[in-house]
Formats: structure tokens, sequence, C-alpha cells
């Protein structure tokens, strides 16, 4: 077996989501799809964190098992020559050593895009969450300030999420305005299911002067996920990075140029 890695950039919207389903159109089944036909048999993939229906990728992480082998030019353009417009490849890579595309990440950066003007766009309708009340970018940042180092997360996970520990380390979160968007950066070493959309979600409430910059503190010591805001829409959210051990030889992207060097994997 020949185990490959790749960089993959999709838009959502189109998708139940990265994760097969039966009779649904998903980002793992269209890449599946075409990274078989260019094996000429069965390709599974397995991704750095599932995402879900309506949420985009700038990079997602995976790797294969290849029973034959092609060069990286053919998993490549051959890959995408197959693939819908919407899912792009855009690297590949040998894999080394034991390399995990899960399991060997020691952190994940999300980006959430807001769209803060009094109308919504026709071209970036499916790429970010139009508020169209005035939002102050610096309170916000000022209240995601609390939620840096390790937290029970419990106010912030969706009521299904599945994970044994509420625990996560969050090594930096960012708001900021970009023009008419606000946009947050967040990076930790895992995720809760829904974790960001309902981080976002509370943070458009203290930004609007619905909610003292406080808030955040209050709801982490509540561990109580009613008390919080409502979970903000899928389609302002990206899977912006994956990082990974230099001895993996995958790009490190600049975001993480801000972690501290005894970070982790998390267990």
């Amino acid at each position: 077996m020949n185990r490959i890695v790749l960089g993959i950039e999709y838009d959502g919207s189109a998708y139940a989501g990265w994760q097969w389903q039966q009779s649904k159109r998903t980002v793992q089944g269209e890449l599946e799809r075409a990274l078989s036909k260019i094996a000429c048999a069965p390709i599974s993939v397995l991704c750095a964190g599932r995402t879900d229906a309506g949420v985009h990728a700038l990079e997602q992480v995976v790797h294969f098992d290849s029973p034959v082998q092609r060069d990286l030019r053919g998993w490549l353009m051959g890959g995408n020559s197959h693939l819908p417009d919407d899912i792009r490849i855009t690297w590949a890579q040998p894999a080394v050593a034991d390399f995990h595309a899960r399991y060997s990440a020691i952190a994940r950066a999300y980006r959430y895009v807001i769209l803060n003007r009094p109308t919504k766009s026709a071209l970036l309708r499916n790429q970010a969450t139009w508020c169209y009340w005035p939002l102050d970018e610096q309170r916000m940042h000022r209240a995601a300030q609390h939620l840096l180092g390790e937290h029970d997360f419990s106010s912030f996970r969706a009521q299904s999420c599945q994970s044994v520990s509420p625990n996560r380390l969050m090594y930096f979160i960012d708001v900021y305005r970009d023009g008419e968007k606000v946009v947050i950066d967040l990076c930790a070493n895992a995720f809760l299911h829904h974790m960001v959309r309902n981080i976002a979600g509370v943070l458009i409430e203290i930004g609007s002067g619905k909610q003292p910059e406080d808030w955040t503190a209050e709801l982490l010591v509540a561990k109580d996920r009613t008390r919080a805001a409502m979970t903000a829409p899928p389609h302002g959210l990206h899977l912006a990075a994956v990082y990974y051990p230099s001895e993996y030889g995958v790009a490190k992207h600049p975001l993480f140029d801000r972690l501290p060097a005894n970070a982790k994997r998390f267990d």
C-alpha cells in the first residue's frame, strides 16, 4: 500500500457535510469517487476534521492508502479532472512514516466570516453569515480572550456532541474587521461539535451590545449550553488549516506561527 496525503479546498454549500452518507451528496463521497477512478480500485480517505453541511474548507488534509502506484501529478491533476468545480485538490505528497490525517494533527484553525452591512451579498451569500446590525469587533475580540487556555467548553458544544471530554485548549482567538466583513480566527488543539459556531453566536450577541463582554467568562463557568446564544449559521464557517509536527513534512500555515513550542496532540 502507498499512503498519499492531500490538501483539499471546497465550498460545502451543495453538500450534506464531509462524511459519506447513504443517498446524500458529500465531499468525502465525491473525493473517493474521483480518486477511485485514478486508482482503478476503491479508495477510502480519512480527513483531519469532519465538517458539517454547508461548511467550507480553505485547507482540509486527508490521507488514503492506494493499492497501485501513481505519480503525484496523477493524483493531483487526474483527481481534479474527476471532481466537481466546488472541490479541488491543491497539493499531493507521499506520507512520511506513520502519518495519519486526524491522529497526527497537533492543532486546527477555523475562520468564521460575518458580512456586516445593511444588505445581503449576491456573491458571498454562501461564504459568509449576514448580520445587518452594526457589530463592534473590538468588543468581540476582548470578550473572546476569556476563552484562551484550557477550559470545559460545555456551554459551547452541541447537545448531540459525542466527545468523551468537553475540555479543549484554545491557543488563540482573534476578531478583526476586514472592510465590510468581521472575521473570527480560532486555533485550538481540537474542537467540539458546533463549538466554533456557538462561539460565533455568542460573540455576535456581544458585538451587537445585547450582552456584556464578560458573558463569555460567565458561560465557561456555567457549563450549560442552554444559557448561551443560538448556533451561528454554517455557511460562515471555514476549516482554515491543520498543523502537524515538522517530521511529517506538511507545510505549516502562517496562522500556526503563534503556537507555543510545547504544543502537542489532543488525546
